[in-house]
C-alpha cells in the first residue's frame, strides 16, 4: 500500500533530481550533537528516541550512515531495521531526504543552518553489541544510535545528551562535561563506549591505580557475599595483565553486567571496549567460578584489539566486514592471557591451569584440522562445521607454545609478555596496526632471533598437529594419556550462589534416566558429596569398579525441597590426557614453569 501527499510528491520530485547526482560522500558538517531519551514513557514500547543535530554551510546534500557492526563482534547485524520514523528538520520545516541504501539516508539541506533528524530505535535484541530495554533499564551501543557522515573523516567532535528519568542512573566510559551530557574527540570513540541508563547496582574500587566501575542490572542481582566475590576477582586478574604493559591504558574502567533468566542456561558472553566491557549472562553462571576468566579475557582486550589492532582492522570502517588472518592473536592471545592472569593472580591454581589447557587441546582435536589464519578469516562467516571459534581455543594454545618457546630460547630472559609490551609500544603508540610480518618480526627477536618460520608454516598457516608434549616439556610439563573406565553422572554444572547448579542433563545417562532436570541443585552422587568444586576427581574412582547398572542414589534440591532420586550407573571408556608437572624436570623447565605461572623472567 502506497500513501501520497503534497509532501511526499515534493520529497520525490527533489529525490529524483538528487539520485542522477547521486552523491556518495557528504557535505561537511559541524557541531555534531546526538540527544538519547529513554524513560517511563518511551519504555513502554522499547523504543529509543534518537536525535542528531549538525550545522552546513550549504544546501549540498548531506549523506549519513548507521554502522552495520560493532567491533569485537565480527558479524554485520544490519543495526537500520531497528530504525523507523526517520525525519529530518531545519529551521521548523521539514527537508527531502531519500535512502541511499540500507542503511544511509540522503538528507536535502535548504540552505546554511542548523539541521536536525530523529528516529525511533527499536531495542529489544538481547546482545552485547545491540541495544536492549527493560520498563527500568536501557542499554545502548553507539554503533546502533549514532550516524555518521559518509566519506568524511571520523575525527570530529561530539557530544551526547541523555533524557531520562530523574533518579536513574548512568554509566558510560564516555568523559561526562555537564549532568547528563557526555563529549567524544572522534566517531571512534563515540561508538566504543556503550551506555546503562536506569535502575542498577554500581560501586566502585581502585585497582592498579586506577578506578574501575562494577555495574549490575538488575538491582540485587550481583548482592552481598557474591557482589564482594566479584571485587575480590576483578582484583585477582587485572593487577597481572596491568603489569604486562606497565599501565593501564584507562582514566577508568567500567564493567557491566546483565543478568537475565532468558539468556540460555549457563551461558555468558562479554564484548570488549576501550575502557569498559558488557557482560550477558544467566543466573546460573552470574557470580560463579567462571567469570573470573569472562572479565579477564575481556579486560586484557583493552590493550590487545582496542589498542594493538590488525592493520586489516585500522581503522574501523561500519559499513563492511573487515576480515583478518590475525584474528587468532587478538582473540585466542587474549584467552590465553586471561587464563594467565587467572593462575598469576591465583584465581585458579597450577593444576586447575593445566586443565584449562587440557580443555582446550581436546576441543582443538575434536575439530576438523584447521589452520589458525583459516579460522581467523572464517569468523565472519561463521562456518558450521566445527570451527567457528576455534581461533579462540587454538590461538591460546598457540600462544601458550610461542611463550615457552620464547623463555626457553633466552633462558627466560623474555617471555611472550615482552612480544605484547613490544608490539604495544611499536603499533599503538605509533598509532598503526601491525602485520603479520610486525607479529613474527618481534616474536623473532624477542626470542634473539630464533626462527619461527617452521612453527608458522606448520601450525598457524599450516593444519599440523601441534607438538605439545615435545614444547610442555621445556616448561617441566608432562602430557599424559590413559584409557580410563569411569562412571559419568551425564550432568553439566556450574557453581553459583546457590549451590552446583544442573544447567544441562544428558539423554539417557544416569542422572536423565533418575529424573534430574536443568536448574536443580545437586546435593551428592552416591556417597559423594559435591560441596567440594574437584568432586567428580573423587566420585570417578570411588565407583570405577562398580558394574554397570549398580544402583546409586543422586541427591538434588529442587524448587527448595530435597529429592532422592535412584539412578543406574553407566560407565564410559575414553582416552583421557592430562598435563602435569614433570617432577624430573630440569632446572631451566622448572624454572620457565614457574616463571610461565607467575608473570616473571630472570634479570
Amino acid at each position: 500500500m502506497r500513501k501520497s501527499s503534497i509532501l511526499s510528491a515534493a520529497v520525490v520530485a527533489v529525490a529524483s533530481v538528487a539520485s542522477a547526482q547521486a552523491p556518495t560522500q557528504s557535505a561537511p558538517i559541524t557541531g555534531v550533537a546526538y540527544r538519547v531519551t529513554y524513560n517511563k514513557e518511551t519504555s513502554a514500547s522499547r523504543v529509543i528516541l534518537t536525535e542528531m543535530s549538525f550545522d552546513v554551510s550549504s544546501p549540498a546534500p548531506v549523506v549519513l550512515s548507521l554502522p552495520s557492526w560493532t567491533p569485537g563482534e565480527y558479524e554485520i547485524h544490519n543495526f537500520a531495521r531497528n530504525i523507523s520514523s526517520f525525519a529530518a528538520r531545519q529551521a521548523e520545516k521539514d527537508l527531502a531526504w531519500e535512502k541511499a541504501d540500507p542503511d544511509t539516508w540522503r538528507v536535502h539541506p535548504s540552505g546554511a543552518g542548523r539541521i536536525t533528524v530523529s528516529f525511533e530505535y527499536t531495542a529489544d535484541t538481547l546482545d552485547n553489541g545491540s541495544s536492549w530495554s527493560k520498563r527500568d533499564f536501557l542499554l545502548f551501543n553507539g554503533t546502533n544510535l549514532f550516524l555518521y557522515p559518509e566519506g568524511v573523516s571520523a575525527d570530529f567532535t561530539s557530544t551526547v545528551t541523555l533524557s531520562t528519568e530523574p533518579g536513574w542512573k548512568v554509566v558510560t566510559g564516555m568523559q561526562r562535561t555537564a549532568p547528563l551530557t557526555y563529549s567524544s574527540s572522534s566517531y571512534h570513540d563515540l561508538v566504543d563506549m556503550p551506555f546503562f541508563v536506569g535502575v542498577f547496582d554500581v560501586d566502585s574500587a581502585r585497582i592498579s591505580g586506577k578506578w574501575v566501575r562494577f555495574a549490575s542490572y538488575p538491582s540485587g542481582s550481583i548482592a552481598g557475599p557474591t557482589r564482594a566475590q566479584v571485587w575480590t576477582q576483578l582484583k585477582q586478574v587485572i593487577p597481572p595483565q596491568v603489569s604486562v604493559f606497565g599501565e593501564a591504558p584507562w582514566r577508568d574502567y567500567s564493567v557491566m553486567q546483565i543478568t537475565d533468566s532468558t539468556y540460555p542456561a549457563g551461558s555468558g558472553a562479554g564484548l570488549e571496549h576501550q575502557s569498559s566491557h558488557v557482560d550477558i549472562v544467566s543466573p546460573a553462571l552470574a557470580g560463579s567460578s567462571v567469570m573470573p576468566s569472562l572479565y579477564a579475557h575481556e579486560i586484557f582486550h583493552a590493550w590487545n584489539v582496542k589498542r594493538i589492532r590488525p592493520f586489516d582492522m585500522m581503522p574501523y570502517r561500519y559499513d563492511r566486514e573487515q576480515p583478518t588472518k590475525l584474528l587468532w592473536v587478538s582473540e585466542g592471545i587474549t584467552d590465553y592471557y586471561a587464563d594467565l592472569a587467572e593462575v598469576r593472580g591465583k584465581t585458579v591454581t597450577p593444576a586447575e591451569f593445566y586443565e584449562m589447557t587440557r580443555v582446550k587441546m581436546r576441543e582443538v582435536a575434536a575439530a576438523p584440522p584447521t589452520s589458525l589464519e583459516d579460522a581467523s578469516l572464517s569468523a565472519w562467516i561463521k562456518v558450521r562445521d566445527g570451527t567457528e571459534y576455534l581461533y579462540y581455543s587454538k590461538g591460546s594454545l598457540a600462544g601458550m607454545l610461542i611463550d615457552i618457546i620464547v623463555r626457553d630460547a633466552t633462558d627466560n630472559r623474555a617471555s611472550l609478555d615482552n612480544v605484547m609490551l613490544t608490539l604495544y609500544n611499536d603499533t599503538y603508540k605509533r598509532d598503526r596496526g601491525f602485520t603479520d610480518a610486525d607479529w613474527w618480526t618481534i616474536v623473532s627477536k624477542t626470542a634473539g632471533g630464533k626462527s619461527f618460520d617452521v612453527f608458522r608454516r606448520s601450525y598457524v598457516e599450516g593444519r599440523e598437529a601441534m607438538p605439545y608434549a615435545a614444547v610442555f616439556a621445556l616448561a617441566g610439563l608432562k602430557v599424559t594419556a590413559d584409557s580410563v573406565r569411569a562412571p559419568r553422572a551425564g550432568v553439566q554444572t556450574i557453581q553459583d550462589s546457590e549451590g552446583v547448579r544442573v544447567i544441562e542433563v544428558a539423554p539417557g545417562s544416569s542422572a536423565g534416566e533418575a529424573g534430574v532436570l536443568t536448574g536443580d541443585y545437586l546435593i551428592s552422587l552416591g556417597d559423594v558429596s559435591v560441596a567440594d568444586p574437584g568432586f567428580g576427581a573423587v566420585f570417578r574412582p570411588k565407583y570405577s569398579r562398580s558394574a554397570e547398572g549398580a544402583p546409586i542414589t543422586i541427591k538434588v534440591k529442587r524448587d527448595g525441597t530435597k529429592l532422592d532420586l535412584p539412578a543406574k550407573l553407566h560407565f564410559t571408556t575414553t582416552v583421557q590426557a592430562s598435563i602435569v608437572e614433570d617432577q624430573a624436570a630440569s632446572p631451566k623447565a622448572r624454572a620457565i614453569r614457574a616463571g610461565l605461572l607467575t608473570g616473571t623472567t630472570r634479570p
